[in-house]
């Protein structure tokens, strides 16, 4: 492994698709291939292959929405507008409760495609998050200078 590699940290996803004027395939493939568990797994399924059409035919919104609905599926679009020059999507697992009760996942970007995509990436992070258990599952090593002692008394 070369110096440069181990030292380099990619940005995150998020903040790539932030950063990027408009969809293209290879950025697609690249949120596909590094924040979907699902689609992999998937293989040939109906959802799966819609939504490599819908890549296939550069229909990048639609693309968006297809993997919500596959990687996500208890995540539900709540309100897409524009205004002033951007796209605000904002995604909820309880879309039916007021704005003040629910939370809610929003993303803003010129291009609707990527404020979607953003929105995504942010509910694959609070996902990821929500799974981690609050406990650690593996105890921390002790101090060097630790030794357990027996003190019963058998005599």
């Amino acid at each position: 492994m070369s110096v440069l590699r181990h030292h380099y940290d990619p940005a995150p996803p998020g903040e790539v698709l932030r950063n990027a004027h408009a969809v293209t395939r290879p950025l697609m493939l690249d949120v596909i291939d590094n924040a979907c568990r699902r689609f992999p797994s998937l293989g040939q399924s109906k959802k799966a292959a819609r939504l490599t059409r819908l890549v296939d035919a550069e229909a990048w919104a639609d693309a968006a929405l297809a993997l919500l609905e596959l990687e996500l599926p208890l995540w539900q679009v709540r309100r897409i507008a524009y205004d002033e020059g951007e796209w605000h999507c904002a995604l909820s697992r309880e879309r039916e409760l007021p704005d003040w009760l629910d939370s809610a996942v929003e993303a803003r970007h010129a291009d609707l495609a990527l404020a979607l995509l953003c929105a995504f990436t942010e509910a694959q992070l609070l996902m990821a998050e929500a799974s981690r258990p609050s406990v650690p599952s593996v105890r921390p090593a002790p101090h060097p200078l630790y030794e357990p002692v027996g003190c019963d008394s058998f005599g």
